[in-house]
């Protein structure tokens, strides 16, 4: 890693899909795992491949409420056949006694299905009359049964290392007895803001002071991507200050966060400290909004710079931070989903960077997908974010599109929705 690289050195930017690959061939995959409870397991990664010890379903059972019968004994000439109800199966409570011929027995969804019965009618197509039960014949042998293994057979492997554990992976442990489940450790990131300039949430403003929101977008975006955060808070212009910061930081984390300070002419200590501190390559990236972007390791801590324009920050979380931290965890690595959408207002763009512009999908009333912008797309105009649910990604030799053209859409993940 090229060690405090001046960003003036790069006059060409670089695309944004070349820098992801180059940013992940410099992290590793974290190889600490715990063991956590079932109960415990929700959003975690698994970090082992796990296989069945029983059959599913562990036996026969029925897939409705009705009545099991041997299928043998239907009456080939007729479409219903009459038989001798001689008892009943339900969930926890089956039934012990032998297959008759010409019998049935009353049967509740997910019940054992008895050895000798085979099939099951619904009750709907049934007609009782004390213990005389009228079936409707049913299209074939084995109707309405769930036979033993059908979904899979006992040392079948069903979860996959490297998957988030979602609320259908709790459930699928749960099915095949899992009480433990040992999983990746939780990442830490550690994050704070620098500049006199910024003022805590619910204070009075003195000119030239603004809110603080960008720690706070920060920290929502690492509350959804399932790491533990840790917030360090606004740290004044203070050489000291932010090299104390840093050093904390990176000996409490996986992964030191910031925003702001990694611009060409920033007139802070925030570059400064990090040539000292840290193995840091400052990077001019194609893409907008965005560009400045830092990258590289404090201590044993791998360190993002995020740039300091509120939307700037999140697209650039978004697109690349995320990807690594995705990485760090061990999940597999997935392809974003991209549709094509019908542009819905003109869109001003200048060739150079690949833009990422903010827009709202939705279907029109034949169905097909469109997308608008959501108004001014300036990289301090937080509100575009809160009102899109996708990005509108328009290449980086894209100019100007007009109305009713089709363009490419990425629907926001659930980090951003």
């Amino acid at each position: 890693m090229p060690h405090n690289q001046d960003p003036c050195a790069q006059p060409t930017l670089l695309h944004p899909d070349q820098a992801l690959e180059q940013l992940l061939a410099q992290v590793e995959a974290t190889q600490d795992t715990e063991l956590v409870t079932l109960n415990h397991a929700i959003n975690r990664i698994l970090a082992e491949d796990l296989s069945s010890s029983i059959d599913l379903p562990p036996f026969d059972n029925s897939a409705m409420d009705g009545y099991a019968f041997r299928y043998a004994d239907l009456e080939s000439t007729q479409t219903s056949t009459t038989l001798t109800l001689v008892g009943s199966s339900f969930a926890g409570h089956p039934f012990h006694g032998k297959a008759q011929p010409n019998s049935c027995i009353r049967i509740m969804t997910g019940a054992p299905v008895p050895a000798g019965y085979d099939t099951v009618q619904m009750q709907e197509s049934t007609q009782a009359q004390g213990d005389l039960i009228t079936i409707e014949h049913p299209h074939k042998l084995g109707a309405n049964v769930r036979k033993r293994g059908e979904e899979l057979l006992a040392g079948t492997k069903v979860l996959h290392r490297g998957i988030t554990i979602r609320a259908a992976e709790m459930g699928v442990l749960a099915t095949i007895g899992i009480s433990q489940v040992r999983v990746t450790r939780k990442l830490k990131v550690a994050f704070f803001s620098t500049g006199d300039e910024l003022r805590p949430v619910g204070s009075e403003l003195s000119p030239g002071q603004i809110y603080d929101s960008n720690r706070y977008s920060i920290q929502g975006l690492l509350s959804k991507s399932h790491v533990e955060w840790i917030d360090l808070g606004v740290i004044s212009d203070n050489k000291e200050a932010i090299r104390g910061a840093f050093k904390e930081a990176a000996s409490l984390a996986d992964m030191v966060l910031t925003s702001g300070g990694v611009s060409v002419g920033e007139a802070d200590f925030t570059k400064q400290i990090l040539s000292e501190e840290g193995q840091i390559t400052f990077w001019k990236l194609a893409i907008k909004p965005g560009k400045p972007f830092a990258f590289g390791k404090i201590g044993k801590a791998v360190f993002c710079g995020l740039p300091g324009n509120p939307v700037s920050s999140m697209v650039t979380f978004y697109k690349l931070v995320l990807p690594i931290l995705h990485k760090m965890q061990g999940l597999k690595p997935t392809t974003p989903l991209f549709c094509q959408a019908t542009l819905q207002t003109d869109i001003r763009k200048h060739p150079g960077r690949v833009e990422y512009q903010r827009g709202v999908l939705s279907r029109n009333e034949s169905g097909e997908l469109q997308v608008s912008i959501t108004g001014g797309q300036g990289s301090g105009m937080l509100t575009s974010m809160s009102l899109a649910n996708c990005f509108v990604i328009l290449e980086q030799y894209q100019g100007d599109l007009a109305k009713g053209n089709t363009v490419t859409v990425e629907p926001f993940n659930s980090v951003l929705c």
